[in-house]
């Protein structure tokens, strides 16, 4: 384990308590495909129908609070909930037979003319929609992927024809585009959402969403950034940050200065550049396990303690 230098220690004590959300305009940072999909009568309508919650790519998330996250969703009604890693199979045998006990103990579908199963996979951009069908194929059919994915919101544009997933029993999928809340009224879900990829990051701005990142990190005091990047220690300032990993990645620009004596190049890191990387290394799961949502568990009883 690597000890950080004493600045570190400095920096901790000085970060920022609050990050600054006001003239941020979050209405533009909605994808337009996904406008197409909205329904206020989606979740009215769901909870007629079995379903089943995935929470996918379990492996980037902090999962030491579980059983709080159970908890919360399930006083939200969900109780059907399974944490899968579709990168690497983690769970996904458990899908299909939860499925199939759900679909059976409904008595508004029992059809004995027709056993085959129709499913719709139907969440937000970016958290695995397409892997998870991909997934489920390699696990009970032992074939290769039948749906494009991209490691950005949206490769799936319009809902797909019905894509096998299982002989017996019988099961279709339907790959559907990303669909978010037709309104995000609150900035700061909307940063959360966007670091965890489900909007393109230049309708936020890379920086923007960088500076948060940084204000996260230091509030849940994961300081492998530091480490990573090789930096002195921590910082509550994202130009010097982003500075050092410029320089550290030789993502540098050239850009004209007009002088007295004419136009001079000058070289200057590439803060844009590197803000990219910070936000794929957080996202490829190198900073640590993250549970962004962390304040909204801390009203959540401990799972062994009577109300």
């Amino acid at each position: 384990m690597r000890l950080f230098p004493v600045s570190l220690c400095t920096a901790v004590a000085s970060r920022r308590q609050s990050f600054p959300l006001h003239g941020r305009d979050v209405a533009r940072w909605f994808p337009g495909h996904m406008a197409k999909g909205r329904n206020p009568l989606f979740q009215e309508t769901l909870g007629l129908k079995p379903h089943l919650l995935v929470l996918n790519k379990m492996d980037l998330a902090d999962l030491t609070e579980k059983q709080k996250i159970m908890q919360h969703l399930e006083g939200e009604g969900l109780k059907n909930i399974i944490f899968t890693n579709c990168v690497k199979d983690e769970n996904i045998t458990q899908i299909i037979p939860k499925i199939t006990e759900l679909v059976g103990s409904s008595y508004r579908y029992h059809r004995a003319e027709n056993m085959e199963y129709c499913i719709m996979v139907v969440g937000i951009p970016n958290v695995g929609k397409s892997s998870l069908i991909n997934s489920l194929r390699r696990q009970h059919l032992k074939t290769g992927k039948a749906a494009r994915v991209g490691g950005e919101p949206g490769i799936t544009r319009a809902v797909t024809s019905r894509i096998q997933v299982s002989e017996r029993p019988l099961m279709f999928l339907l790959d559907t585009p990303g669909v978010l809340a037709p309104q995000i009224g609150n900035v700061e879900i909307g940063l959360k959402l966007a670091l965890c990829g489900t909007v393109l990051d230049h309708l936020v701005g890379e920086e923007t969403m960088a500076d948060y990142l940084l204000y996260i990190l230091n509030q849940h005091r994961m300081f492998k950034y530091v480490q990573h990047y090789g930096l002195s220690g921590a910082s509550d300032d994202i130009e010097s940050v982003l500075k050092s990993i410029a320089v550290r990645l030789k993502k540098t620009r050239k850009v004209k200065v007009l002088t007295g004596t004419g136009d001079v190049n000058v070289v200057q890191p590439n803060y844009s550049a590197a803000a990219c990387d910070f936000l794929r290394t957080f996202r490829s799961g190198l900073l640590g396990p993250m549970m962004l949502d962390r304040d909204i568990l801390q009203g959540c009883l401990p799972a062994d303690t009577d109300p």
